[in-house]
């Protein structure tokens, strides 16, 4: 294992197996699509190799909640996605390592060949709650001494990765592999792990890679695409990630007026744009909101994700009064939010 140094700095779907129109226009300002690869570990240590390329379309609309005159209408989203409502209890595979146990999961439904949107699944659920590093030696007792912490890094076909964990159990595994017992765990969040990334010489990230077929590459691309596009506080991620209270509704609704939100555009059978809904099985629509581009990703139905500010998802939704409010984050954990528990966005616009 190579060393470096630096210092420390199922529940249904959403009761909905439909997307339903929106009166909302929304005018294209411009496109782009960048192709970022994902990469599943091959099933030998220290090699890697390509499992899929996945398209990551982040797309600038604007207009939304403003009518064009040279813009249509938005027509019907169909769509249908199993989801886990209320994230997974905290748990420990190793006394005293709490696991992020999203990505954890996320990792276990991965296999030699994955698809795409698995890969695109582990990268969003890391967007909540921590990773492990492993040092070299006692970290606390380096803290203490204000020495350098050498982590763990891997070359595969002379590339060079960092190493990183999503529990206790997949730390043991990477030591059974390497045999080097005089290593300790560190918790970082899961920001200042991805930061450490692309500031170093790295390739990209490679998570439990002792952990076949549970491991993933996500290559330095995609890990810009996630970083570029993030709330600085991962609100909404870690309000969902959460255990859900009375008052997680609340939290979430009042950061949907300030927090980086989006939508999911794309086109149905006549061609013309159209964002995506949910319907709950009494028919009531609920526009369908991301906390990230990632998110609309997974869902893999080739939508673009819009950007979209809490003042002009107001306005979306006082356009259209069938609306009975909003689905977050839909791939899961998700939360529904009615129009009355959407005050705070409408109070804001």
């Amino acid at each position: 294992m190579a060393l470096f140094s630096r210092r420390p700095k199922d529940a249904p779907d959403p009761e909905g197996t439909d997307a339903a129109p929106t009166g909302v226009p929304v005018e294209a300002e411009s496109v782009e699509a960048e192709s970022v690869e994902a990469q599943a570990v091959a099933a030998e240590p220290g090699e890697a190799a390509a499992a899929a390329s996945v398209n990551i379309s982040v797309s600038s609309y604007g207009g939304l909640g403003a009518p064009s005159p040279s813009t249509p209408k938005l027509q019907p989203r169909r769509t249908a996605r199993a989801a886990t409502q209320v994230a997974p209890a905290n748990a420990e595979t190793v006394a005293g390592l709490r696991d992020n146990v999203l990505v954890r999961e996320a990792l276990a439904r991965l296999g030699d060949g994955t698809a795409p949107q698995a890969l695109l699944d582990v990268a969003r659920q890391m967007l909540q709650g921590h990773l492990f590093l492993r040092v070299k030696g006692d970290a606390r007792t380096l803290l203490a001494e204000g020495r350098e912490l050498p982590l763990a890094v891997i070359k595969v076909d002379e590339r060079q990765f960092a190493l990183a964990y999503s529990s206790g159990a997949a730390l043991q595994a990477s030591v059974r592999a390497d045999g080097d017992v005089d290593t300790s765990a560190m918790g970082q969040p899961v920001l200042a792990v991805l930061r450490h990334v692309l500031n170093g010489p790295y390739e990209g990230l490679i998570i439990d890679q002792s952990s076949a077929p549970a491991r993933a590459v996500l290559p330095r691309p995609l890990l810009e695409k996630l970083v570029e596009k993030v709330d600085e506080e991962l609100t909404v991620k870690t309000l969902l990630a959460a255990e859900r209270t009375a008052a997680t509704g609340a939290a979430v609704a009042a950061a949907l007026a300030r927090v980086p939100l989006w939508v999911a555009v794309g086109k149905v059978a006549d061609g013309r744009p159209g964002l995506a809904e949910g319907r709950t099985e009494d028919g009531s629509r609920f526009l369908e909101v991301y906390s990230h581009p990632v998110e609309v990703a997974v869902m893999g139905r080739g939508d673009q994700a819009a950007p979209v500010t809490g003042p002009q998802l107001a306005r979306a939704l006082e356009g259209d009064q069938e609306l009975a409010g909003v689905i977050v984050d839909p791939a899961g954990p998700w939360i529904r939010l009615s129009r009355e528990e959407l005050a705070p966005v409408f109070a804001a616009s």
